[in-house]
């Protein structure tokens, strides 16, 4: 999809950026001119347009990911360096890109201001993952689309309990992460129709990448 993706001003930006820093994903791959969305990036992203709030900045280089039929960005993140790290890495990126100082429970934005919201890696640290997938919702526009990509507890009753006796020391040495929340099934309690989703594993940690639907 690199038709979409304007490769060249991605190599004017800082390396291959990562996803969020508590979870340290690339969010490029290759280097120079090689340079380009790794697949789970693409497929967050691809076939967006209009107006996008994506939930946690990572190192900004991210944003540099996102098609060009997107026509402006927000990122709602509540840590300042990283808000000033997405200033100077969203500079000269291919989207205008804006920051709204909030976390995914109290989004600082109107209601249905955005075609699209996108959380990666994100929604784990949430603290009331219900009241922000309902702030999710709010934000978005009648029949707007929730972009996921996220890890989930495991469908192994063994590892899944596992996950679950880690999850206070995991948390509090990891950006609040909870490795056995069941986010896919989260988002469906929320009112969300899932479109469709993937399922795959990452270091043998389950995941699920997908988009679902804010219905009118």
């Amino acid at each position: 999809m690199i038709s979409s993706w304007r490769a060249a001003d991605v190599r004017q930006w800082h390396g291959r950026g990562m996803e969020q820093f508590h979870h340290p994903r690339p969010a490029c791959l290759g280097h120079g001119s090689s340079l380009r969305p790794t697949e789970e990036r693409r497929l967050l992203t691809e076939g967006l347009s209009g107006t996008v709030l994506e939930i946690g900045a990572g190192d900004g280089v991210k944003f540099a990911c996102y098609p060009n039929t997107v026509q402006e960005i927000a990122v709602a993140e509540t840590e300042s360096f990283l808000l000033d790290t997405v200033r100077l890495n969203c500079e000269q990126g291919p989207v205008p890109v804006y920051r709204v100082a909030g976390d995914v429970t109290r989004l600082p934005v109107p209601d249905g201001a955005f075609d699209a919201v996108v959380c990666s890696l994100i929604l784990c640290t949430a603290p009331d993952l219900g009241q922000s997938l309902a702030e999710v919702k709010r934000a978005l526009k009648p029949g707007g689309e929730m972009r996921f990509y996220e890890h989930v507890r495991s469908a192994n009753p063994l590892a899944a309990a596992a996950e679950s006796l880690v999850t206070p020391l995991w948390s509090q040495v990891c950006g609040g992460c909870h490795p056995a929340r069941d986010t896919l099934t989260a988002i469906e309690t929320a009112g969300f129709v899932v479109d469709h989703v993937s399922r795959f594993s990452v270091l043998a940690v389950s995941h699920v990448l997908g988009a679902a639907r804010k219905t009118a």
